[in-house]
Order: C-alpha cells, then structure tokens, then sequence
C-alpha cells in the first residue's frame, strides 16, 4: 500500500506541526481550575500517530475505518506503531485528536485558492 518511508515522512510531517500547535494552544486556553484533581497521563498513541493513521486511510483504499485499523494498521504497521490501542480507544482518541488534524489540513493540506471556479 504505503512505504515505510513515506509513512515516516507523512508522520515527520505531522509531528513537526503537533509541537507547534501545542505551544501555541498553551498560550491561550483558559484553564478551568474547580478544584478536581485530574489524571496527566500519557496516551499510548499520540495525536501525531492518530493522525497519522487517519491521513493512511483516507490516502488509502479501505473504505471502513474499523477494518483498516484492525486488519491493517494493528497486523501490518507494527513497527511504524508499535503501541496500537483497541479500536475502541483509538475511536476516543481520535476525538482529542479532531482539532489539530482539523487546523493542520486547513493550513498544511489545502492548495492555494486561484480564483477559478467550476
């Protein structure tokens, strides 16, 4: 399907934005303080893996998520991820994941606007 090497690259990619989009994010959000204590435990996967998963599918030709993550990533791209998740968790994760894979299409993906229309 994909290279090892293209996938390294495609996760580079998407990392290197990561990073920035979490320092940025740092400075201005709005921390609600209630008085819980709250977990700050790492994830298995990160958002850049998760990420990374997500542009794999759709850049590839399975057509159902579930099947791709079970049958694909989980059996075939061991060593690119050696610490998938259950299916299920990986669905919750992509949820944390939506915002930064949101801005990093807008701003990473998308071709410049030319000013032709169809």
């Amino acid at each position: 399907m994909i290279s090892p090497s293209k996938i390294t690259e495609i996760f580079f990619i998407i990392d290197e934005f990561c990073k920035e989009f979490e320092k940025a994010k740092d400075g201005h959000l709005l921390e609600s303080n209630n008085g819980l204590k709250r977990r700050n435990r790492s994830f298995k996967l990160s958002d850049s893996e998760v990420i990374t998963i997500l542009v794999l599918f759709y850049y590839g030709q399975f057509r159902n998520l579930k099947h791709f993550y079970l049958n694909y990533v989980v059996k075939h791209l061991k060593s690119e991820f050696p610490e998938t998740v259950s299916y299920n968790r990986f669905v919750e994760l992509q949820k944390k994941a939506a915002v930064p894979m949101g801005v990093f299409l807008k701003t990473c993906c998308l071709g410049s606007y030319t000013g032709v229309s169809l």
